[in-house]
């Protein structure tokens, strides 16, 4: 006889959460304790469960990871890059999980050194992750960091290129980046703060010297700040940022002597954002100054830094957001959106060209690559639309001609562009605001109502989701789905007041935006409420949490990954990760108008007696920006609460944090549950 599947039923342990008056009972509190046995059982049954209820579909998930693996090429480069005298390129091999990065000395003809092979690296841990490296000016040392628990908590060691030695330096609990000065021999880093795992000093290390006896060069002491350390592309400086989500501030050093002092750039202001690049003796300032909500770019001499010596070059525009600059011996670099749309802009330093890079689509993203030389006459920057794979284009400024380096294969023979068709279409917003929607799906669908749609959004931190090409995506679409990517407020797709209005007291907006993004789907018979299904990761996860609070008939499935759904519980503990730095972006619920508004919206705070959709929730134990608990309880109360049959399910991954499994393939696996907990409902099995 078969044995009857257990749903897994968590405790309940009856908390009270006070402040401001108002009492909410948290039932399961006690699930926040990841060193209590009791809650890996837990979490242990729940992964269990799951595994028995998707057990009639272990072939086709195995089936479908070897799918999407096979798209993608396991043996291959990067297009190469030159820095210093050296090329340097990352190489993936037949077999292997991790990237081995390697240079050549002048010519790609040259022998080819290796600095680091991920896949020995990475044989001792159940997850590894190279965080950052950084060559020395003389180009004989690296600095470089790992992580093998999945917390961003890297430690960086140093590496000498030419023996291949690792030095004893070893520096704990960083950010993952290490800065040299022009000196060969000092190494900046930013440290993290144990417990909440906000950056918040500057280290400087002298090489061959006790990690212990590092000094501070700064202290972020605002809790609502990050700091972090790099070198700007001229050299010259080194540069201490702080950023919060509101405002900004920089601190500068001549790289030359890196036991000087740093200088203030410009004072921290409540709402003044900028970012900084340094060229000749003129540093290229991007901010909202002057309530230029779309930014601007200003120039200011290097000797007298300040907000009132400012000079604009190119003004605020209403219409469009600037989003980055890349400087050139010649050129200026602006990468623009106007319309949601990426615009790369040429301007020569002469003054006599300014002109943009011509693109025909309007799904497509365009962004500045990496171009670590000054001197170069190409402009490298990257390209890929809902229907075409990545490429990487050298553009040269002299010519005005675009060579393409590579174009990102899509192996297994059954891709072609031509198949699949791709459009933009905009909603009416409840308040009449027009939110666009970037749509992919295989051409020759009939708009009947009956396909399968699968709607994915974002919507914070300002955020944007670029229509971007996936090879893992065509699973879906060759078996049918529709994909839709909302682009709603919270996000800057439409510039910055875009993000304004769908953050702290307008949060709502980026809720209501999706749901009536979903009813506009259903209306033009792109599909129906039992064909819909929702995907959102992390903030995106929140958006899942309260849309199917607000209208859970809408939909059939939810994907809802490493999901932030306790957002009053973790935003009233400033000892969790993030949460401070969050407050411009949600409101402080020490305060009782923001502590309202967020309980009125946090998924955790409302889950109901009624109907939900299918569900599948996905964690990681060891998560740092959105704790495995928050998911955990969230499914507990549904559990308890919940008055249908629909399926709803737990998966913790017990060995990884926020970004999921490490190695190459590993992360397909996890793809390939959700792929088919969506293909399962819709009764495709193969």
């Amino acid at each position: 006889m078969k044995k009857e599947l257990q749903i897994p039923v968590a405790k309940k342990i009856s908390k009270e959460l006070k402040i401001h008056n108002d009492i909410r009972i948290d039932n399961y509190y006690w699930l926040n304790d990841r060193e209590n046995p009791e809650v890996i059982d837990y979490l242990n049954a729940e992964n269990e469960y799951t595994d028995e209820v998707m057990k009639h579909t272990e072939a086709f998930q195995k089936n479908l990871f070897e799918e999407m693996k096979g798209r993608i090429k396991e043996d291959d480069t990067t297009v190469p890059y030159k820095l210093n005298g050296y090329w340097y390129i990352t190489r993936y091999e037949t077999g292997k999980d991790y990237p081995i990065y390697l240079r050549k000395k002048e010519s790609l003809e040259a022998e080819e050194e290796i600095l680091f092979d991920c896949n020995e690296m990475a044989k001792e841990h159940s997850y590894f992750n190279l965080g950052g490296i950084s060559i020395s000016p003389d180009n004989k040392l690296a600095a470089f960091s790992t992580d093998t628990v999945s917390r961003r908590q890297y430690t960086i060691q140093i590496k000498n290129l030419e023996t291949g030695e690792i030095l004893n330096d070893k520096i704990l609990n960083t950010t993952g980046r290490a800065t040299w000065a022009n000196d060969k021999k000092t190494l900046f880093y930013a440290m993290k703060d144990e417990v909440t795992l906000r950056s918040h000093k500057i280290f400087k290390h002298k090489l061959h010297t006790d990690t212990n006896e590092d000094s501070v060069v700064y202290y972020e002491e605002d809790e609502t700040f990050n700091t972090f350390i790099y070198k700007t592309k001229s050299k010259k400086y080194l540069v201490i940022g702080s950023s919060s989500t509101l405002s900004s501030e920089y601190r500068i050093l001549n790289a030359d002597m890196p036991d000087g002092d740093f200088k203030i750039f410009q004072e921290r202001t409540k709402d003044l954002e900028y970012s900084i690049a340094h060229y000749n003796d003129s540093f290229y300032v991007i901010s909202n100054a002057d309530n230029s909500t779309n930014f601007k770019v200003s120039k200011v001499n290097e000797e007298a830094t300040k907000l009132k010596n400012w000079k604009d070059i190119i003004p605020h525009r209403k219409e469009v957001l600037i989003e980055d600059i890349e400087i050139f011996k010649e050129y200026l670099v602006v990468n623009e959106r106007e319309n949601g749309l990426n615009k790369l802009r040429i301007i020569s330093w002469n003054g006599k060209e300014d002109y943009y890079l011509p693109f025909n689509s309007e799904t497509y993203t365009t962004y500045i690559g990496n171009n670590p030389d000054f001197d170069s006459d190409d402009l490298r920057y990257g390209y890929n639309s809902l229907t075409s794979p990545t490429s990487v284009i050298d553009y040269n400024f002299l010519t005005k001609e675009s060579n393409i380096k590579k174009e990102q294969e899509v192996l297994g023979g059954q891709f072609k562009k031509e198949n699949y068709e791709s459009k933009r279409i905009w909603a009416t917003a409840r308040d009449g605001v027009k939110v666009p929607i970037s749509l992919v799906y295989k051409k020759g669908i009939k708009l009947d109502g009956s396909n399968p749609l699968l709607q994915y959004a974002y919507g914070s931190y300002g955020s944007t989701i670029d229509p971007s090409f996936s090879t893992i995506r065509l699973s879906l679409l060759d078996r049918g789905f529709i994909y839709a990517i909302s682009h709603i407020r919270g996000g800057e797709y439409l510039g910055r007041d875009w993000y304004e209005n769908g953050k702290l007291l307008t949060k709502n907006n980026t809720f209501t935006d999706f749901i009536d993004c979903s009813k506009y789907l259903i209306e033009q018979n792109y599909t129906s409420n039992k064909h819909l299904y929702a995907y959102g990761g992390s903030a995106g996860g929140l958006l899942m949490g309260a849309i199917i609070n607000m209208n859970p008939e809408l939909y059939n499935g939810i994907l809802a990954a490493v999901p932030f759904v306790d957002v009053v519980t973790t935003m009233l503990d400033d000892t969790i990760p993030l949460t401070t730095g969050e407050y411009d972006e949600w409101g402080n619920p020490n305060d009782v108008e923001y502590y309202d508004y967020m309980k009125s919206y946090s998924p955790y705070d409302n889950v109901e007696a009624k109907n939900y959709p299918n569900m599948l929730v996905t964690t990681g134990l060891h998560d740092s920006q959105v704790q495995y608990w928050e998911p955990a309880k969230w499914v507990a109360k549904l559990r308890e609460l919940k008055t249908d049959t629909n399926k709803l399910l737990l998966h913790t991954d017990m060995d990884s944090g926020h970004g999921g499994a490490s190695g190459r393939f590993e992360s397909l696996k996890e793809v390939a549950l959700e792929y088919v907990f969506l293909l399962d409902l819709e009764g495709i099995h193969g």
